[in-house]
């Protein structure tokens, strides 16, 4: 199989690292196309639980290439912190591979990011502050600097001189901040360029060939479908595509080399940062679902926001998404309710809505039309069989099955590599 594309289909969270493990020893290459270290994820192999920021999740499979494609956005500091965690750990990863195109993230735009937010108050967007949306928008504007230009200083100070001019103005004129000098850019930048030099290469030309070999190729997503720049609950989203038509473009394979598109799922739904959220519970619920679930960000730590399960969404992120399978993550957090609501469709002002509304307003007003299902209270996981799950945890899954617009291929119940039930291959 060619290429396989793996996506949330939700707000982020929903557990893309485990589904990339997962597949990562049947997999010959791992590659992050977009985000940058605004995400993370979270992979536990027996004892041993890693936090991913920036890295792919194939760093940690022996024999699978990491490749950081040409889509992502680079914070080079962030990125050698990582990698020393991992090796001081004793893992290996002097196998990744860095795209000569992807950006870099200069200090000035993550001070950019901070002031903005918080200049924005109450219409603040809930960044990261890690500098993510400026750096995408130097890219569009072609003010951006990008890995291959730190070997050359020359190009890189014109490129830092060009994204001053004006950048300066902004943080002195109107944040009263101080300027930044060029030269203390370039100098950050240069003093990695030795150590970055190895694992830089043209990505494109690596991937492609490697498909032709007949090698399988994995596209990790960063962030998911609701926060994807075209598709997600805008101005509320990314600044990058999250969805499988993103990895195409932040990999530089061609869309007709993909051959499944994996959508991840959580039993319940969660989200972090500002913007519509029209399941999200604000009670009792919501507190079990985040403490059972451990819901607390990989990268921020801010708790985050929880709700039941939303079909809406899941079909909506099917259809953006070309999904051919679900991994549903989480199903044993919800171990130990009576009744488990799903969020089957929505009301907005009085009109039955089954699919998503296309008008941002009506999404912001939709009240979740809810389906009571039973809930169990058996521990499932040790389940590694559909059969093993009790009745009522067999008859949730296929509920959401039946609402999501794809079959549920895979079943965690549990955080560790091994804890899944594999209904139907994924590759």
């Amino acid at each position: 199989m060619p290429a396989v594309v793996i996506v949330g289909a939700q707000w982020g969270d929903e557990g893309k690292g485990k589904a990339t493990d997962l597949l990562g020893s049947r997999v010959d290459y791992v590659v992050k196309f977009n985000g940058g270290n605004n995400a993370g994820h979270t992979v536990v192999i027996g004892s041993e639980k890693y936090a991913l920021h920036l890295l792919p999740s194939g760093i940690l499979t022996p024999g699978c290439v990491p490749v950081i494609g040409n889509g992502v956005v680079v914070d080079i500091g962030v990125l050698f912190e990582e990698i020393d965690g991992l090796e001081a750990r004793g893992v290996d990863t002097s196998a990744l591979q860095v795209s000569a195109s992807a950006h870099v993230i200069p200090e000035y735009n993550k001070v950019l990011d901070k002031v903005t937010e918080r200049f924005l108050g109450s219409r603040k967007i809930g960044t990261t502050g890690r500098g993510i949306g400026p750096t995408y928008a130097d890219k569009m504007n072609r003010q951006g600097i990008r890995v291959q230009d730190i070997f050359d200083e020359k190009i890189l100070t014109q490129k830092v001189e060009g994204a001053l001019e004006l950048k300066n103005q902004i943080l002195t004129k109107v944040y009263n901040r101080r300027a930044v000098t060029v030269e203390e850019v370039v100098e950050e930048l240069r003093a990695y360029a030795d150590r970055l030099a190895p694992y830089v290469t043209d990505t494109t030309l690596l991937l492609d060939r490697a498909i032709a070999e007949g090698k399988t190729v994995l596209l990790e997503a960063g962030q998911a479908t609701m926060l994807d720049v075209d598709h997600g609950t805008y101005p509320f989203v990314t600044s990058s595509s999250a969805t499988s038509g993103g990895a195409a473009t932040g990999s530089g394979i061609a869309p007709t080399r993909i051959e499944r598109v994996i959508g991840i799922v959580k039993a319940y739904t969660t989200r972090v940062g500002e913007g519509p959220f029209p399941t999200e519970l604000l009670d009792e619920s919501g507190d079990f679902l985040r403490e059972q679930g451990g819901e607390f960000g990989t990268t921020t730590g801010r708790p985050r926001r929880c709700g039941w399960y939303d079909s809406v969404v899941a079909r909506y992120a099917a259809r953006i998404n070309g999904v051919t399978d679900f991994v549903l993550t989480k199903l044993d957090v919800l171990t130990g309710l009576e009744t488990i609501p799903v969020c089957v469709a929505y009301d907005v002002g009085g009109v039955r809505h089954e699919e998503m509304p296309v008008d941002q307003s009506d999404f912001h007003h939709a009240v979740p039309v809810y389906e009571e299902l039973p809930g169990w209270s058996e521990d499932i996981s040790g389940a590694r069989s559909f059969e093993e799950l009790p009745a009522n945890a067999q008859a949730y899954v296929r509920r959401v099955e039946e609402l999501s617009g794809a079959r549920m291929s895979v079943i965690g119940v549990g955080p560790g590599r091994e804890q899944a039930i594999v209904c139907h291959d994924l590759l």
